[in-house]
């Protein structure tokens, strides 16, 4: 099985390396590249790749930002996102918006190789240390702020709900449809326990989100 990649990184320097590091394997090669998020965005929705590589940071639109719209189109799209952010919180909003693994840049070769594999045979994989940390911060007694719990999408709703805009102005910004932006806010309530849009305003504020 060949598997087909595509390369999505702001750096020529990077990208250049990381396709001399590919064309070594007998198995993987890459089908396509892009320079920022909405090229990336753009090519990747033609398809024709198996694993996608992007990197969180990225100008136009950050690779977070273009993993929510890929898996928008297609939660089974395989994604490994590759960032210089060691903060577990990057690879834990990452995770939760269905990228199926993250790696650092600094991450061994033979281990960015072992993962393209797997995911291009339908697995996953997450650093042991973050495991953990999913496992114990994020549950029942976690000491962790609540929005946390919440994917990319979602916490983009909770901050434009913060600002005062309607659910049908949310719509027209994120270019969802007005039923999509009802059922993420329900999502919003439910994952931070709270009743209504007053409670999720002053949380936001408390939290200093806008900043």
């Amino acid at each position: 099985m060949i598997i087909k990649t595509f390369l999505a990184d702001d750096h020529r320097l990077f990208r250049d390396g990381l396709r001399r590091i590919l064309a070594e394997t007998t198995d993987i090669v890459v089908v396509g590249e892009a320079t920022d998020g909405l090229d990336a965005l753009k090519k990747m929705r033609l398809g024709g790749w198996d694993v996608g590589l992007l990197d969180v940071s990225m100008p136009g639109m950050n690779g977070l930002e273009v993993l929510q719209r890929i898996m928008d189109d297609d939660p089974k799209h395989r994604i490994l996102m590759l960032s210089t952010y060691h903060e577990d919180e990057y690879a834990i909003r990452a995770i939760r918006a269905g990228t199926s693994a993250y790696l650092t840049k600094n991450s061994p070769t033979d281990l960015l190789i072992s993962v393209i594999r797997r995911l291009a045979h339908g697995g996953r994989y997450i650093d042991p240390k973050l495991a953990e940390k999913l496992l114990f911060d994020l549950g029942p007694s976690s000491t962790m702020p609540r929005h946390s719990a919440l994917s990319n999408r979602e916490l983009d709703v909770l901050k434009l709900i913060a600002v005062g805009i309607s659910l049908t102005e949310i719509s027209q910004k994120l270019k969802l449809s007005a039923k999509t932006i009802s059922t993420y806010r329900a999502r919003v309530l439910e994952k931070m326990g709270m009743q209504n849009n007053a409670q999720l305003i002053r949380y936001v504020a408390e939290h200093k989100l806008l900043e």
